[in-house]
């Protein structure tokens, strides 16, 4: 049995990625799904306790689960889903020792601009973002609108 851990932030961004993969009708694959929660501002973060935190946690990770699990509803096989505490590469490691050397690790992740994403394993390659993403994509949808008006 294959055994697949995928790594999400965001339903539809996952939603694209993985209907290709589910369509195809593989055999049976142990899927374990990682719910990681978007970080909490610096400005809220001092307000919230502990506990407030990992109850939001929870209840953003049902949200994701319950707009995902329609999608395995055809998958045979067993499915795991967890919430990411902590650093991602630990955990993939932590899975790594407890379902197997061979379980694949996929970041179904959205991109953002200007934003490097920490890696999900230590095999992954750090994603090198530029400074000047934000500032290119700025100026440049600026200028397109300047042409747009002329």
């Amino acid at each position: 049995m294959e055994k697949i851990a995928i790594f999400v932030d965001d339903v539809d961004h996952a939603r694209h990625l993985l209907t290709p993969m589910l369509a195809k009708g593989a055999g049976d694959v142990s899927w374990t799904v990682v719910a990681c929660a978007p970080r909490l501002t610096h400005r809220i973060g001092k307000w919230v306790s502990h506990s407030n935190r990992e109850q939001w946690r929870a209840h953003w990770a049902r949200a994701q689960r319950s707009e995902l699990e329609p999608l395995f509803a055809g998958a045979r096989g067993p499915r795991e889903w967890l919430v990411a505490r902590g650093p991602l590469d630990q955990l993939s490691t932590r899975l790594r020792g407890r379902l197997g050397a061979d379980l694949r690790i996929l970041d179904l992740r959205r991109p953002k601009l200007g934003v490097t994403l920490a890696p999900v394993s230590s095999e992954q390659a750090p994603a090198s973002a530029s400074r000047w993403a934000a500032p290119v994509a700025v100026s440049s949808s600026l200028a397109v609108v300047l042409a747009l008006t002329d």
